[in-house]
Parts: structure tokens; C-alpha cells; sequence
């Protein structure tokens, strides 16, 4: 009478192992889908798209750097991808979030508009594209006081080419610190235009 009370506890013990690992392996099966999935949908979002999904009121860019890389991939969305105007409305608005204050009230977001679509249409029309972006490293920021705000300096190099031609454009982006201690784009300084040999 004890060997089959053993006999069945084992049984049993094996069938809950069994149905266990059952379990785990369809769970493991279907976490590894829901991450390929989700791959593949990520995988055909736009450049675009992508600069869109960012929230910027929960995950600002925390530095100097990371501001401006952010703006110039919205950036390179304008002027090197294929945008709906829909969607160059939409980067239009994620660009001046990341616009100071003063900035904002001297850009009206309607003729901002206006004049970001103009140039983007003149910078396509005369075949240019944005090759690749150089931002200075974070160690090479320069900060400063004045007038009681905190203020930064950082260089960022544009390489452009139009119409086989190469050249390249210094910019130097003057940031601000908010009251939130966030750093904003307070403006900017364009060199001119230099071709590379």
C-alpha cells in the first residue's frame, strides 16, 4: 500500500515538473515572439518616426550635447528624408521644445512654420543633402554666467554636399538653463559655408 502511495507521489511530482517546464518553455516561446515583433515594427519606422516617438516632457536630454544631438536629428529628418508636411509639422513642434524661452517668443510657431518648409523645399530643390554631423564632445562645452542664467557653447560641424560638391558649415549653439535646469537652445552662430578639398 505504501509503494503505490509512493509510486503515485512520484507521478505526480513528475507530471507537475513536467506540465512546469511546459509552461516555461511556451512563456519563454512567447516573450521571444513578442520581441521579434516588436523588432520588426521598430525596424520599419521612419527616421522621422522615431525622432516623433520621443516624449520630451519625461526623457528631456539631460546635457548640452544631447540636446543639440537630438536637434540635429530632427534635422536631418527635415532636409534629408522624404517627411509628409504632416510630419514636418509635427518635428517643427518637437524642434521648438527644445527652444528657450526668448526663442519661442521672437519664432511665432506659424511663421515658424512657414519659413522651415521654405527652406527645406529650397534646400531640396537645389539638391543638397546633409552627409554627416560632427558635434563637439561633451568635454569641449563651454559654460558661463551672465546675467544670472547659466549659459553653454558647443560647436557642431555640417558636412553637405550639393551637387557633387562637398563642404561643410561650423555652427555654434548657445544653450540656456531653464528654471526645470533644463538646457535649452537659446540660438545660434553660422560660419560660412567652407568647402572640404
Amino acid at each position: 500500500m505504501n509503494a503505490g502511495k509512493s509510486m503515485k507521489s512520484k507521478t505526480t511530482k513528475i507530471a507537475i515538473i513536467f506540465m512546469v517546464l511546459v509552461v516555461g518553455v511556451v512563456s519563454f516561446y512567447g516573450y521571444l515572439s513578442t520581441k521579434q515583433r516588436q523588432a520588426a515594427a521598430d525596424a520599419k519606422m521612419t527616421a522621422a518616426q522615431i525622432a516623433l516617438n520621443r516624449d520630451l516632457e519625461n526623457d528631456y536630454p539631460p546635457t548640452v550635447r544631447q540636446v543639440v544631438s537630438y536637434f540635429t536629428e530632427i534635422q536631418e529628418c527635415f532636409y534629408n528624408e522624404e517627411c509628409t508636411e504632416s510630419e514636418i509639422e509635427q518635428l517643427g513642434i518637437q524642434a521648438r521644445k527644445l527652444y528657450d524661452d526668448d526663442l519661442l517668443e521672437i519664432n511665432e510657431v506659424g511663421t515658424y512654420l512657414l519659413q522651415l518648409k521654405a527652406e527645406i523645399e529650397h534646400f531640396k530643390t537645389n539638391k543638397r543633402k546633409i552627409t554627416r554631423i560632427s558635434l563637439a564632445a561633451s568635454n569641449n562645452v563651454e559654460t558661463f554666467k551672465e546675467d544670472g542664467f547659466e549659459f553653454a557653447r558647443i560647436h557642431c560641424n555640417y558636412y553637405i554636399s550639393e551637387n557633387g560638391r562637398l563642404g561643410y558649415q561650423d555652427v555654434i549653439y548657445l544653450l540656456r538653463r531653464d528654471e526645470n535646469r533644463r538646457w535649452k537652445i537659446y540660438g545660434w552662430d553660422l560660419a560660412p559655408v567652407k568647402e572640404t578639398e
